[in-house]
């Protein structure tokens, strides 16, 4: 009990005045690209999770291609959690996991893949459970032990006045000091603007609130105010860009893709906007049941290229003119992705004039989702564009 009160009296210096230890910091050398995996939330939520369906996600990622294509990180979210022993340990779910964490880790590890859980800065998680306020140093501990690669920390139950740069580094210090390297995703919602302090404390972060199964904003019934859709937690991004880079990265949330909702073109464009973005690809779809068009879309080569392109710029909007954007994005080499979007309900017609965004003749011109030559920058780029419809281009020399 004394040995509780110490840490709770550490932590409210740490956390509401702003005090946090020195020589710490985060591993280093991790996403160096955005992270690539599975999340179980936007499928399973709370009551779908157990042993027995996330070791049969981590097969299908790898007889899927998935895993081929870059995806390795297989992450349980909010619910596989129960209560704590005496000694203050995390305990996870008997009945859904009734072999623990740590078997489960090393299943996922012997399939060549990574393995992320979840917590909560606050006094319960999202969905009740027990989270890590006041318990960061054992739970770290606790998830090296575990062979935990991926934390996402959340930020529900926390309290007034409750700082969350010290939070989340007092996070940071305990998994670096438990001596694991653990790729640390800050899932505060974008509420504190993390991209303007997080650089050193995680390796991505959120930079808005929750995506939402549906297209717009309009449809989430909330405005775009914290997002909840594909286009609010899009716009969002939206002047972030010089935030983001190797080891540090705008997180506008998990896929959609495969969920049910979205028609196929709005998943291509959801997808292609999230690897413009230079965005964690974290898929939210039934690996184990998803039709070909969804692996289709979640593998595709050109695109995930786009995302994981070593010089790490996030790309930005160069114009919006009533429905339709236009983004860029700079890749190594000297190459740039151009992401042509109709935003809008009717199709468009197109007249590209490279020379409005700067861009000189003599690129070569290739549709990504066609995966075919589209001609020079010596002439502007004409066609038809669908509704909800993105193409993606690469400029090459």
């Amino acid at each position: 009990m004394r040995q509780i009160c110490i840490q709770w009296a550490m932590l409210c210096c740490i956390a509401f005045f702003n005090i946090s230890p020195v020589h710490a910091q985060k591993f280093e050398n991790l996403a160096q690209t955005p992270p690539m995996g599975w999340n179980s939330w936007n499928k399973f939520a709370c009551d779908g999770i157990n042993e027995k369906v996330i070791m049969e996600v981590a097969d299908a990622m790898v007889a899927s291609g998935m895993q081929q294509a870059g995806y390795q990180y297989i992450v349980i979210d909010d619910c596989w959690q129960v209560s704590r022993d005496s000694a203050g340990h995390i305990l996870a779910d008997p009945v859904k996991f009734p072999h623990g964490i740590k078997a489960l880790a090393d299943y996922i590890h012997s399939r060549g893949l990574k393995f992320g859980i979840y917590t909560c800065a606050g006094t319960k998680t999202c969905a009740g459970r027990p989270a890590s306020l006041g318990y960061e140093y054992e739970d770290a501990r606790q998830y090296a032990a575990w062979g935990v690669d991926y934390l996402k920390e959340d930020w529900c139950n926390t309290l007034q006045g409750q700082n969350a740069q010290s939070s989340y580094t007092l996070m940071r210090n305990a998994l670096y000091q438990a001596g694991r390297p653990i790729v640390f995703s800050l899932c505060e919602w974008g509420s504190n603007k993390p991209w303007q302090w997080a650089q050193d404390v995680g390796h991505l972060w959120r930079s808005c609130g929750d995506i939402g199964n549906q297209w717009s904003y309009m449809e989430a019934g909330n405005g775009s105010a914290y997002g909840g859709s594909v286009l609010g937690n899009l716009d969002l991004q939206n002047g972030l860009e010089k935030y983001a880079g190797p080891g540090h990265w705008n997180d506008p949330d998990m896929l959609e893709v495969g969920n049910g909702v979205l028609t196929t073109e709005e998943e291509k464009s959801h997808f292609s906007l999230w690897c413009m973005l230079a965005a964690p690809l974290m898929a939210g779809n039934d690996l184990r049941s998803m039709s070909a068009a969804t692996k289709s879309i979640l593998t595709n080569k050109n695109l995930i290229a786009i995302d994981q392109d070593a010089l790490g710029r996030q790309g930005y909007r160069v114009e919006i003119k009533e429905d339709f954007e236009v983004f860029v994005k700079p890749l190594q080499g000297g190459d740039t992705a151009v992401c042509l979007f109709n935003r809008g309900d009717q199709e468009k017609k197109l007249d590209v004039d490279w020379k409005t965004y700067h861009i000189a003749a003599g690129h070569s011109i290739r549709d990504l989702w066609k995966d075919a030559a589209a001609g020079t920058t010596a002439s502007p780029f004409r066609g038809t564009i669908g509704r909800h419809q993105v193409i993606v281009l690469r400029l090459s020399h």
